[in-house]
């Protein structure tokens, strides 16, 4: 265990809900420590200093987590706090996940423009346009509603819910997450949620992890306690999945998961059924490659596999013909940005 003359420092990003979420790791950790010290730094990333282009070209997830696991690895703080669907999969070499903690609720959400009368995506008007920075909600939901209008928007949730409200404001709705709404307390702005089959959520969505050194016995022995075993063989699973498809942050690569007939032994998660459904759709929502496995298992290692058996069978049934078109557009389009510039 940590010797009580050690202070952890847990950092993340400086948005508002960056903040809240490592605030609600830190009052775990020093709950369940109260002899220990722990403190919070906040800097920005080349994900938050980027405004302009869309996460699309962007890339991949490290946009979020780079700088931060620069001043990890350098000593200067000991945890990381992040929105585990901003992690990428495979993490720096000397990097580990030490926890992961109870989910959210993992699903998207519809929020309409205050004053406007829509319950659901249903009632939005033919060419309303409809907010959202992720490929994956783009994807799937043009599948069903064919008459939207998909506009990328940028900036944390209390900007992006600014621009919705401006009355000259192009959006009639936003497409959020809503796990981030609920710690924001901003839970009442939600119209309604959007579930599958409508709308698979991202990997890992809603729950919050913690990095910290691989070699930090100290930390790792910190962050079992804030672990919550259900969520890790879920996201895991989910984690696996992705990692398998070589999806970064901006692939349509949807998922839903479940566990059922827990059984657990001194209070640890023995065995489990996971049921994990996956979904690769492409950017026009045209080709939608779909699956279900379900399993029981032991382990976390159990978990990862079914993840990459889904996977393995996703791409073989053409979700890896949609990745590579998918690829191929963005070095396109990423090619034709840096020519206008």
């Amino acid at each position: 265990m940590a010797s009580n003359s050690r202070s952890f420092v847990l950092a993340s990003r400086a948005s508002k809900l960056a903040q809240i979420q490592t605030n609600i790791v830190r009052d775990g950790l020093e709950a369940a420590f109260p002899a220990l010290s722990f403190g919070t730094s906040f800097m920005s990333t080349e994900g938050d200093k980027n405004q302009s282009q869309a996460l699309y070209l962007l890339g991949g997830k490290a946009l979020w987590t780079k700088e931060l696991e620069v001043v990890l690895k350098e000593n200067v703080v000991d945890m990381l706090v992040h929105s585990l669907k901003d992690v990428p999969t495979t993490l720096p070499h000397g990097c580990e996940l030490g926890a992961i903690l109870e989910r959210e609720n993992p699903v998207d959400s519809l929020v309409v423009k205050q004053g406007l009368p829509y319950k659901t995506l249903e009632d939005l008007p033919e060419g309303s346009v409809v907010g959202t920075s992720s490929v994956r909600r783009v994807a799937q939901l043009r599948r069903s509603f064919p008459g939207l209008v998909f506009l990328d928007v940028r900036g944390n949730l209390n900007t992006r819910l600014a621009k919705l409200d401006a009355p000259d404001g192009p959006y009639t709705a936003l497409i959020l997450a809503k796990a981030g709404l609920v710690r924001l307390g901003m839970g009442d702005r939600v119209t309604t949620d959007l579930t599958a089959p409508i709308l698979f959520h991202a990997v890992s969505q809603g729950a919050l992890g913690v990095e910290i050194r691989a070699d930090d016995q100290e930390a790792r022995e910190l962050c079992k306690m804030l672990t919550h075993q259900e969520t890790q063989w879920k996201c895991l699973a989910e984690r696996a999945l992705l990692r398998e498809l070589e999806g970064g942050c901006s692939v349509p690569v949807g998922v839903s998961t479940s566990l059922s007939q827990i059984d657990k032994s001194a209070g640890e998660l023995t065995r489990a059924t996971l049921t994990i459904t996956g979904c690769v759709t492409s950017l026009d929502g045209s080709l939608h490659v779909q699956d279900t496995l379900s399993q029981e298992v032991e382990s976390i290692q159990g978990a990862e596999e079914l993840g990459r058996n889904l996977a393995i069978k996703l791409m073989s049934n053409g979700a890896k013909a949609i990745l590579d078109d998918i690829t191929q557009d963005r070095r396109k389009k990423a090619s034709e940005a840096e020519t206008a510039e």
